[in-house]
């Protein structure tokens, strides 16, 4: 829901609230249904003009739609229990995952027993298994996220796989500069299956049948503000009243709470609830940064195309040694052609590449080489993002702890992916988060 179909009440006639909620995506979201719950009266703030914080679109006027990122929920989603009204909105959808590997072949995601360990062929298995016990034996002591990879893995695999490069790729830094801990929660995986002994027993043994899974979903084809429309409405029906592009200007402490100061006025408050970066949170409090916290810009490439693109998955992850692009998700796969074409959103973390020109050229050169998108292929569109999500860095967690402490210290409760600097990686953990953080009711 964007501020023009928002319908929103001057702050002059109601300038007190028991809680302010510093953003309105996910995270804010929840936050606000959780103290509506709790009888608090609470405003949400945010300086986007529409709600959904990350969660974006872009429709041409061709009809194709996009997203920023790729974005799936699930129907036993606890983000359910707070907006019931969102299921019937949501698109069943059947996603399939691939990658392109090193090798230029379009594989299983995120690791293939054939085309990663067998393909490798008698000298490559040899030095697959190598590389796995030496780092068994002797790289136990793990201080990043390429520690963790390599002892479940083994530097060999973790260069053929093309692992090690999708991680530089997707967490914007070197692999032995991104946080242990991160590892651990990002690349999971890696322990519980990526073994070698696991993977290999995957290849001797049937698999068996699976056990109930949850739906997959995906916003409604017209974008996330038909969507959330039923969200806002829940809230705005319990009390909750929003400021969408509110020029949030400054947070002041007052005996009874906080001033918080926007471009057309100053609400007082006696909770401030952030979910906003941890920098934006220090300025607006005129508190000194504990450190630079850094963030992942984000651009995405919106493409139409017609002819044959090379694979039949919807999202394909970049782990070839080229290309500064990280991931595709064919949005005509879920939403249906428009005119014949099929449609697609390309994200890149700038870096190499800094400008849309640079990133589509490098697009076009990278897919041209290993065979895909073979047709008309047009640049429908493009959207550049800051600080779409924190870089996990070495340091970083304990910087971003002192930040919260600090705020905390202030009055400010910092929660959610970009105000707790948590790897929040669903709606799901998102929700679960909040809720543990505000004590739901």
């Amino acid at each position: 829901m964007d501020e023009a179909s928002l319908q929103v009440v001057p702050i002059s006639k109601f300038p007190h609230f028991d809680a302010v909620v510093l953003g309105a995506g996910i995270s804010g979201l929840v936050a606000a249904s959780v103290l509506a719950q709790q009888g608090k009266h609470t405003l949400v703030i945010d300086d986007y003009g529409h709600v959904g914080g990350n969660h974006m679109d872009w429709t041409s006027r061709d009809g194709y739609t996009f997203d920023v990122g790729s974005l799936i929920f699930q129907d036993d989603s606890p983000l359910l229990r707070h907006f019931p009204e969102l299921l019937p909105s949501y698109l069943p959808i059947d996603p399939t995952w691939g990658r392109l590997n090193p090798q230029g072949r379009i594989t299983v995601y995120p690791i293939s027993v054939r085309d990663d360990i067998i393909a490798a062929g008698p000298v490559g298995l040899t030095r697959i298994a190598l590389s796995v016990l030496y780092a068994r034996l002797f790289c136990r002591r793990m201080s990043n996220a390429r520690d963790f990879a390599r002892y479940w893995i083994g530097d060999y695999l973790l260069q053929r796989s093309g692992l090690e490069t999708y991680m530089k790729r997707f967490y914007g830094i070197a692999p032995e500069q991104i946080d242990l801990d991160l590892a651990r929660k990002r690349m999971g995986w890696i322990s519980e299956h990526a073994s070698i002994a696991t993977l290999f027993k995957k290849v001797v043994r049937p698999r068996t049948a699976a056990g109930p899974v949850n739906r997959q979903l995906a916003r409604p084809k017209e974008g996330f503000a038909s969507l959330y429309d039923a969200a806002v409405k829940r809230l705005t029906d319990a009390g909750v009243s929003f400021r969408l592009s509110a020029g949030t200007r400054a947070i002041l402490k007052i005996n009874d709470g906080f001033e918080v100061s926007l471009a057309d006025g100053v609400v007082v408050t006696k909770r401030v609830i952030s979910t906003i970066p941890i920098p934006a949170a220090e300025r607006l409090c005129g508190l000194p940064s504990q450190s630079a916290l850094d963030t992942i810009t984000l651009i995405s490439l919106y493409f139409s195309f017609a002819g044959d693109r090379g694979f039949s998955q919807s999202i394909i992850y970049n782990f070839s040694h080229h290309g500064a692009w990280k991931r595709l998700t064919v949005y005509s796969d879920f939403y249906g052609r428009v005119n014949g074409r099929e449609y697609f959103a390309v994200e890149v973390i700038a870096g190499s590449v800094v400008s849309v020109d640079q990133a589509e050229e490098d697009f076009r050169r990278h897919t041209r080489a290993n065979g895909l998108f073979d047709g008309d292929l047009t640049l429908e569109g493009s959207q550049i993002l800051e600080s779409a999500y924190p870089i996990y860095s070495k340091g970083a967690s304990q910087h971003a702890a002192q930040a919260i402490e600090a705020l905390k210290a202030f009055g400010i409760e910092s929660i959610g992916r970009q105000g707790g600097f948590n790897y929040q990686p669903t709606a799901r953990v998102s929700t679960i988060e909040v809720e543990a953080a505000l004590g739901r009711n």
